[in-house]
């Protein structure tokens, strides 16, 4: 699994228009899905995700994760991020897993994000999404 990482003050995802996650402060993951992933990577995943610690203490230094803050997690399915670019300028997909085979482990992390009593919202999965956030720091990390 690959996943990109946003501390956010706030995010939300449209589907035509229409609002289908938002959340609060917390934590935006862009989350593709390999062919070789498995219901264990994305527990291990979830785990480390909410993890994390880089939200600020008292002191203003980035010691507490999402569970020490109480924040929320927005998941946005994307397979894109297992893109490849060869000599030409068409990424190929070849490393992502199928729609069929992704989507169960996407919900696999979602499952696995709540097991930790945090609030979750989500994207569409295979949607065409708009996705609005506001970036606290900026802070963004990469999962591989």
């Amino acid at each position: 699994m690959r996943a990109v990482v946003q501390r956010v003050r706030q995010a939300h995802v449209t589907v035509e228009g229409e609002t289908v996650g938002a959340i609060g402060a917390g934590l935006l993951v862009l989350l593709g899905v390999g062919r070789d992933d498995d219901a264990a990577a994305a527990a291990v995943l979830a785990r480390r995700i909410v993890g994390l610690r880089i939200f600020d203490d008292e002191d203003g230094r980035m010691d507490r994760s999402l569970v020490d803050v109480g924040g929320e997690l927005l998941a946005v399915s994307q397979f894109t991020l297992f893109g490849e670019f060869g000599s030409g300028r068409r990424p190929s997909w070849g490393r992502a897993a199928p729609g069929d085979e992704a989507e169960p482990l996407y919900r696999e992390f979602v499952e696995a994000v709540r097991g930790h009593d945090v609030r979750v919202a989500e994207g569409r999965f295979g949607a065409d999404m708009d996705v609005h956030l506001t970036n606290q720091g900026p802070v963004t990390l990469i999962f591989d």
